[in-house]
């Protein structure tokens, strides 16, 4: 085996380590995501922090609540009330972005370490 095989093969070696670290910090990362939304959503009855989910779409992967999904922007940044004024919001959506981000980061720049 000559020189230029074996860089060749070197390569495609580490070319699948890193597919394979991504789309396992991608599905960790979702993982992550959902976990904290379902543990830090507002919770009336419950029923909305229950139905966070994750759906693969190819190789992305989609974190929404199917259910409530009309809430999630009412409930993350406030809305105006009926009777006036507004109501408080209530941050969670960014946070749990932050937290997936941060985790998919901190696992990509792992690779080969």
């Amino acid at each position: 085996m000559n020189l230029e095989e074996q860089i060749s093969q070197i390569l495609n070696g580490f070319s699948n380590e890193v597919k394979t670290t991504i789309s396992t910090a991608t599905e960790e990362s979702a993982d992550k995501a959902v976990d904290y939304l379902k543990n830090n959503s507002p919770k009336h009855t419950g029923k909305y922090a229950k139905s966070w989910t994750k759906t693969k779409r190819g190789k992305a992967i989609i974190v929404n609540n199917k259910k409530f999904y009309t809430l999630t922007h009412l409930l993350e940044y406030g809305h105006q009330k009926r009777s006036g004024g507004r109501t408080k919001a209530l941050p969670h959506i960014a946070k749990a972005e932050k937290l997936a981000n941060d985790n998919f980061e901190r696992e990509i720049r792992n690779i080969g370490t």
